[in-house]
């Protein structure tokens, strides 16, 4: 059995969701720019995502659903997706973002299971709050080798793909690491760099 473990803001999914939530409340330019920073490093995720999400209080969760529902995936995820699968893998999505997000696009990329965080809600609107799987820079790592664990996969049988900094504890346990259209501080710790934004592209190198 082999794991394929995928981000998905920027990398299955072609932007953040955060920024696409924001931009209902004009505030799409504050919001990118604290994402910038967590993806870059050079602001803690935990924090970046609670000032984040604090930032959509009042939102109301209908339209978070909606805006959710629709967002584009990245060119190429469904192909790569399809393929990884014939290929005896199992695909999941790791995500810093919110299972309202990738649930849908985990049903129509065919992935064995997603986790992210939950966006809490109470009368119908957001409270700007937020909790989940994925809330530190360290969540995707550890939650990478409980699934190994499980499963009983090993780091020469699992490859991971992300853009951004939290991507960087995967890192550690997969022999294939791809840097997808990633910051600089990912890119150091791959062994594959892909910067067409193309997903099949990641096919010709695994």
């Amino acid at each position: 059995m082999k794991l394929a473990v995928f981000d998905f803001d920027s990398t299955l999914m072609d932007g953040e969701t955060i920024d696409f939530l924001a931009d209902e409340l004009g505030l799409k330019n504050e919001v990118s720019a604290i994402t910038e920073e967590a993806m870059s490093g050079r602001m803690d995720f935990f924090e970046s995502l609670t000032t984040r999400v604090a930032l959509l209080k009042g939102l109301e969760y209908k339209k978070v659903v909606d805006i959710c529902k629709e967002l584009p995936l990245m060119p190429g995820a469904v192909e790569t997706i399809t393929e990884l699968r014939k290929m005896d893998y199992k695909v999941i999505c790791f995500s810093g973002g919110f299972r309202v997000g990738t649930s849908p696009a985990a049903q129509k990329l065919g992935l064995h299971a997603d986790f992210s965080n939950v966006l809490h809600h109470k009368d119908g609107v957001l409270t700007g709050q937020v909790g989940g799987d994925m809330m530190f820079d360290f969540s995707k790592g550890d939650m990478l080798q409980r699934i190994q664990t499980l499963m009983g996969v090993s780091n020469e049988d699992t490859l991971v793909c992300g853009d951004g900094a939290n991507d960087r504890s995967m890192f550690t346990y997969a022999s294939k690491k791809i840097a997808f259209c990633a910051h600089d501080i990912l890119k150091k710790e791959a062994n594959i760099i892909v910067d067409t934004k193309d997903l099949t592209k990641i096919l010709e190198r695994i």
